[in-house]
């Protein structure tokens, strides 16, 4: 009986030593220095104007499947895109941070990547931010009280510095770009071009076992 348990123990840690064995540190993915998140995510780095990141869109339920249960895939917005100032992308990102609590964040970031890349329009200001989040099926009323609120703002700041850091440190260098547990930074072009998704998938699965 104890050797056929660890006969079935060993077929069963096969494939992750397997997959553990595919990526390499400094190759598929970097280490952050410093402390990692309190809970294990996955985190999205992105940008409404960058159609890449539009583009992504479609394979993100894919990669949210994969996750195990009780592990979120975050977005955050990036305020480092050449296309307008930083501050405008600023508020965008609070923008995102209150439609996630309205829980209209798929309506909105839908209505922002097609205002801004289908349509061409420009944001000029927090009007602009204010429209996409009505547009979105937001109350204007609850826009103005949240958009200036502790919650929002304190979390926009927080993101705005670990982005800093991130892009800093070249581990966010463009998007969109993905980060485990705060601490892996994946590097998709290191990834299997024929068999882009599921290698992804495999990584963020390897990235979450590890410390």
């Amino acid at each position: 009986m104890k050797q056929l348990l660890i006969a079935l123990l060993a077929i069963a840690f096969v494939p992750f030593i397997s997959t553990a064995a595919k990526y390499e540190e400094g190759k598929h993915y970097s280490v952050i220095p410093g402390k990692g998140t309190a809970k294990p995510e996955l985190r999205e780095y992105f940008s409404y104007y960058c159609p890449a990141c539009r583009r992504f869109e479609s394979v993100l339920p894919d990669l949210k499947k994969a996750l195990p249960e009780g592990v979120p895939l975050t977005k955050t917005h990036v305020d480092f895109m050449g296309a307008t100032a930083a501050e405008n992308q600023f508020l965008l990102s609070k923008g995102l941070l209150l439609a996630e609590r309205a829980g209209i964040e798929k309506a909105y970031n839908s209505k922002t990547f097609a205002y801004l890349q289908t349509d061409r329009k420009q944001v000029n200001g927090i009007d602009d931010v204010r429209k996409l989040f009505i547009a979105a099926g937001g109350d204007g009323a609850k826009f103005d009280k949240g958009i200036k609120s502790f919650a929002v703002v304190s979390q926009a700041k927080r993101n705005k510095k670990i982005q800093d850091k991130l892009s800093q440190g070249r581990y966010v260098k463009s998007v969109p770009a993905f980060v485990v547990n705060g601490k892996y930074a994946i590097n998709s072009k290191a990834l299997d071009q024929k068999n882009f998704v599921e290698d992804y998938k495999n990584l963020i699965s390897y990235l979450l076992t590890l410390n």
